[in-house]
């Protein structure tokens, strides 16, 4: 099997962390966005892997290369010359998704974060006689999203209705597909909307159903649904894989340390963190809801709070950072520092507090 990722542009809502890589290459939980897809998408047998992308694919292609070899999965571009929306790049990819077996293939966006649910979707899609089939999530304020109303029973999808004034329905499009190659036939190499355009059409011809995704789901790709999704994902790991997570009396609810991280005495870790690689916390440090990237070294007393720190960066003694306060890569914040909501750009020095939410240039 294939699997088309709509890896997107400029990552605009990530800023100023995708100043310095890709959206997808953005670390979550200790790994780029984009690997946690494929590393679910390897398990259910998916041989080649292809990044729908318009923006730095070289990069891209240059740091998946070390988990191509790991993975033994092929991992492949497709560039855009103009952005082709949701649709158009699988129109463009074509020649990489159709291999003449009419096997159907996935297609994923890659600011999706959830359980990933591969092996189940694939049952549901073999079981009806459709040609595509969405994974839809359940919210809890529809009126903000397009609603799928769909069949209960059978799943079959009867309309989309874009943010309803009146209740329709709770299930909204959750980024997922199971697409046969019949579905190729009606995409044209152009800007084009599938969300819009082509799954209503599908669904007019009553070929298109819909699967109730099981577990979390969290679009990750601004900043406090990433904290939103970390604290999900963490939660689903003490589920399903426990042994991962730390273990302590520092340590309080969900916590992620990278092995070659280490972490000063009297230190009070949690709930919802993930410390990287290389990272050097100092004795007396607080930290809870926050993602530390890598080689970030946080100093003694320090604490970190709804907030995430960008690759080798440096927060001072007794600092404050809270608030959704986002450093980019190479970001240093002088000792005694209080930052509520500071947008950082990279490579800069704080000296400074930033005492309500601002950009720092």
């Amino acid at each position: 099997m294939k699997a088309l990722i709509l890896v997107g542009g400029f990552g605009t809502r990530l800023r100023p962390l995708t100043l310095s890589v890709p959206k997808p290459l953005v670390c979550f939980a200790n790994k780029p966005m984009v690997l946690h897809q494929i590393e679910a998408l390897k398990e259910v047998g998916v041989t080649e892997v292809v990044l729908a992308i318009n923006y730095q694919p070289e990069i891209m292609l240059n740091f998946l290369k070390e988990f191509e070899d790991k993975l033994h999965i092929k991992i492949t571009c497709s560039r855009e010359s103009e952005p082709l929306g949701t649709a158009g790049p699988l129109a463009l990819a074509r020649a990489n998704l159709v291999d003449g077996s009419g096997e159907p293939f996935f297609v994923l966006n890659s600011d999706v974060i959830s359980e990933y649910p591969f092996a189940e979707l694939i049952k549901f899609h073999k079981s009806h006689a459709g040609e595509a089939t969405i994974m839809v999530t359940k919210v809890d304020e529809p009126s903000k999203y397009g609603v799928v109303v769909m069949e209960e029973k059978t799943g079959k999808v009867e309309k989309f209705v874009e943010k309803p004034k009146m209740f329709v329905g709770n299930k909204v499009n959750a980024g997922i597909y199971l697409l046969n190659p019949s579905v190729l036939d009606r995409i044209e190499l152009k800007p084009t909307s599938i969300e819009k355009e082509i799954f209503p059409n599908i669904a007019a011809d009553h070929k298109l159903y819909a699967m109730v995704l099981p577990g979390f789901w969290m679009d990750i790709g601004q900043p406090k649904d990433y904290i939103i999704g970390l604290r999900l994902y963490l939660d689903s790991l003490r589920k399903k894989s426990s042994l991962k997570l730390a273990v302590g009396s520092n340590i309080v609810g969900n916590v992620l340390v990278h092995e070659s991280a280490t972490v000063g005495e009297g230190c009070l870790i949690g709930p919802d963190v993930a410390i990287g690689p290389d990272c050097v916390v100092e004795s007396g440090v607080r930290l809870s809801s926050c993602s530390v990237m890598k080689g970030v070294h946080i100093k003694k007393h320090a604490c970190i709070s709804r907030s995430i720190i960008g690759w080798h960066s440096t927060v001072g003694r007794w600092a404050r950072i809270e608030n959704m306060t986002i450093l980019g890569e190479d970001v240093h914040v002088s000792d005694e520092i209080y930052s509520n909501g500071g947008i950082v750009l990279p490579h800069k020095e704080i000296k400074s507090s930033i005492l309500k939410p601002e950009i720092v240039m």
